[in-house]
């Protein structure tokens, strides 16, 4: 996968004044005389991936310490891939990360640039970086964890059974929550319905159709007002084209004919008269036309009583539903629309829980018996999850120490009825309490695994579970006081498991044994000024005769003795091929 932290900056933490830390792929081993702040190493790592912020942690006499972290974005694995989403950066890109922490105890957070609260770095830490030390064994912590640590190590079978449960658990879940909705509110959905039903009787008694009240207030407008409308549009016809009582009276028409008379008479004396004559006699016939509509318009005026009380009482009737469904009479056709529809669907409730409990009925047996197999896989594999780490762990200065994963069912008194009829409780991982347990010693009852190891055995512990379980998942991983209590032969082969975890990840260490230190990729020393304070210059990286000599020094020997250089050079010859047969 390739390394994931390429460089850490610490500033004004504890004895750093100012360090920076290179890191590449493989084993990256981290060194120093005591008291030079190796472990602050890790306290600075922890801050950057989320921890708590401790104003003790700043330098004494500084206003704020600082962690910054550099991380290439490998673009295969997919939680780093959605960081790089999020953030806007380009998979292979390197992304930054930054903590602060006054002496005040504020602490400020960013990723990439961007402001973000604390929780947003642990999260990238969760996904990315797992830190194992004395005060953080998160995965042995959370009961939750080693249900994934088992599961992860079961593999494809029971990933493949998991989610085939997790589909009809989150169904049948879903079923039942809609199943107990209706029954709740079944009282409000009948009277829902019948506020529905009165709603629509009503409209469709009275059948308004669109744009109806419009037409009927133009219409109840002409029958207000008939009399005057016949009496105008009569005397307009009359004026236009004369009246049978009043034949003498002048009309529009009739003195245009006069007129016509009069021009034809002249047009003989010149002829400039004949364009009149045409004029007059196009107005004649538009004015013909217009007192024939007149009159017909007169003649169609609707005198009837009867017709006016109707349309009174249709748009009283159209007016009260605009009031309750209303204010427009498109509302009101709107409101029947829907409410027809909604009242389809509440009065097929009784439908839809006879089709929710037969869904159930079928769906149930296959939810619990693939529990069931899950619980079985699980056992399996819990089984050669304890047996391996088991033999890890006798590898790792624990040969007393056992390992038990335990999967157990707890009983209810309802839940998910299995096909040997139990009843138990079910989440959507299962039916399964997964604890990961420790004895420490022969003829010790197995605890839960916090209970039952020190800190180094714990990082022994986590060690023994990275190197068997590891699917490349985490990236980087960080190991501090994994070699806590041991040496000689047991420490070869605790520098083994760490670089065989190498092979597939970035791994971290802070060690203070030679014989750990000789498997490193990448050996970087703390050295501490006179002043005792770490500085930028005080972390370097070794190779060659410089690492020769830091071997030497962790060997308790002098470092200019030609025996003691000896020994340091056979430690990395025997690490060096140690590696190359195991790779």
């Amino acid at each position: 996968m390739g390394s994931v932290l390429r460089e850490i900056r610490i500033r004004n933490m504890g004895v750093i004044a100012d360090a920076t830390l290179e890191l590449s792929p493989g084993l990256n081993v981290v060194t120093g005389e005591t008291g030079a702040g190796k472990t602050m190493v890790v306290s600075g790592l922890g801050l950057l991936l989320g921890e708590r912020a401790d104003a003790d942690r700043v330098r004494t006499g500084e206003k704020s310490a600082l962690v910054e972290g550099f991380l290439d974005v490998p673009g295969e694995h997919v939680s780093a891939a959605a960081l790089a989403d999020e953030f806007d950066v380009e998979a292979g890109d390197e992304v930054i990360l930054s903590r602060s922490v006054a002496a005040t105890g504020r602490s400020r957070a960013q990723v990439a640039g961007r402001s973000v609260p604390a929780g947003v770095l642990a999260r990238i830490g969760h996904e990315l970086v797992a830190v194992h030390g004395q005060a953080d064994q998160w995965r042995l912590k959370q009961p939750e964890e080693h249900r994934q640590i088992l599961d992860a190590f079961a593999g494809p079978e029971l990933s493949e059974v998991a989610q085939r449960y997790r589909d009809g658990y989150v169904r049948l879940k879903a079923l039942r929550a809609e199943r107990r909705e209706l029954t709740l509110k079944a009282q409000e959905r009948a009277q829902r319905l019948t506020m529905l039903e009165a709603g629509i009787a009503r409209i469709d008694e009275i059948e308004p159709i669109e744009g109806e009240d419009v037409e009927l207030a133009a219409e109840s407008e002409r029958l207000t007002h008939a009399e005057d409308l016949l009496a105008a549009s009569r005397g307009a016809g009359a004026a236009l084209a004369g009246d049978e009582l009043s034949p003498d009276e002048p009309n529009a028409l009739a003195l245009m004919a006069a007129a016509r008379s009069g021009l034809e008479s002249g047009v003989t004396l010149d002829a400039d008269l004949a364009p009149f004559i045409e004029r007059l006699r196009e107005v004649q016939t538009l004015t013909a036309d217009l007192a024939a509509d007149v009159a017909q318009y007169a003649a169609a005026i609707d005198m009837d009583p009867q017709r006016l009380q109707e349309v009174h009482q249709r748009r009283a009737a159209i007016t009260q539903l605009l009031k309750a469904y209303g204010p427009e009479l498109d509302d009101v056709l709107t409101w029947r629309e829907q409410a027809g529809r909604e009242a389809q669907e509440l009065a097929g409730s009784d439908d839809r829980i006879a089709a929710i409990d037969a869904e159930v009925a079928g769906l149930t047996p296959k939810v619990g018996a693939d529990a069931l197999a899950l619980h079985d896989l699980r056992r399996s594999a819990a089984e050669r999850l304890g047996e391996a780490v088991t033999q890890e762990l006798h590898h790792l200065a624990m040969g007393s120490a056992r390992l038990v994963v335990e999967v157990s069912i707890a009983e209810a008194d309802k839940g998910l009825e299995l096909p040997d009829g139990r009843l138990v409780k079910p989440s959507e991982h299962g039916i399964d309490d997964v604890t990961i347990l420790l004895s420490a010693n022969r003829g010790m009852d197995p605890k839960p695994v916090t209970k039952a190891a020190s800190g180094g055995e714990l990082s022994r512990v986590m060690l023994a579970l990275e190197v068997v379980t590891s699917t490349g998942s985490v990236p980087t991983f960080v190991f501090d006081e994994v070699d806590a209590g041991v040496g000689g032969e047991a420490a070869h082969d605790i520098g083994a498991r760490l670089a065989r975890l190498a092979q597939s990840a970035q791994v971290i260490v802070v060690t203070h044994l030679a014989q750990v230190a000789a498997y490193a990729d990448n050996h970087l020393v703390v050295h501490k000024s006179h002043d005792g304070a770490v500085t930028e210059s005080g972390v370097a990286a070794v190779t060659g005769d410089a690492r020769v000599t830091e071997i030497a020094r962790m060997l308790g020997g002098d470092t200019t003795s030609a025996v003691a250089r000896e020994h340091a050079e056979s430690l990395l010859t025997a690490a060096g091929a140690s590696q190359k047969s195991s790779a």
